[in-house]
């Protein structure tokens, strides 16, 4: 017989995050909203996410943010259906900044997939790129075929209502500057 301890897989503080996540994410594909590896911050009573692959700098652009951010997620973001738009909402994952993000959220104005380089631009992206990228970086974890199209119904309808830009930075507070 093998005992566990209180400390086993089950109860580790990585099994119970993952536990959270994917409760949150059969909530959120039943409401038209998903949870996404993305930053999330409201400025201005707008929100924006940034999404992008690891080392994209998720992290980078929320510790580069300016006192007039409220931080809700340098990690995994919600985006849910509001009406007929999408609000980001705080949420309880922490990532690198080891910092829960604001228990708000705004209207979602724009989702930015964030590429580093030497300069800082945005530029448009095509609705079938936004729809791809968009899909690779939703997190979900179930095989029920009517949940799995009830996301991709979202990612398609949030493309479509929510601006989807490429961000191009270079790492310093100066990017926040076309953030608007």
């Amino acid at each position: 017989m093998v005992s566990r301890s209180c400390c086993g897989p089950a109860t580790h503080p990585s099994a119970i995050y993952w536990r959270v996540a994917i409760v949150h994410s059969l909530l959120l594909a039943r409401e038209g909203g998903f949870l996404v590896d993305a930053a999330s911050a409201i400025r201005n009573n707008r929100a924006f996410l940034f999404s992008g692959v690891s080392g994209a700098g998720k992290t980078t652009i929320s510790r580069l943010a300016s006192s007039d951010v409220i931080l809700l997620s340098d990690e995994i973001s919600y985006a849910r259906r509001f009406g007929q738009g999408y609000r980001a909402c705080g949420t309880p994952f922490a990532g690198e900044l080891a910092r829960l993000g604001e228990n708000c959220s705004a209207p979602l104005s724009t989702l930015f997939f964030l590429e580093q380089g030497s300069e800082n631009r945005i530029e448009p992206m095509s609705t079938g790129e936004s729809v791809r990228r968009l899909l690779r970086n939703i997190l979900f974890f179930a095989n029920d075929p009517e949940l799995v199209k009830l996301v991709f119904r979202s990612a398609f309808d949030f493309v479509t209502d929510v601006a989807v830009r490429r961000l191009t930075f270079f790492p310093d507070e100066r990017v926040w500057d076309l953030i608007e």
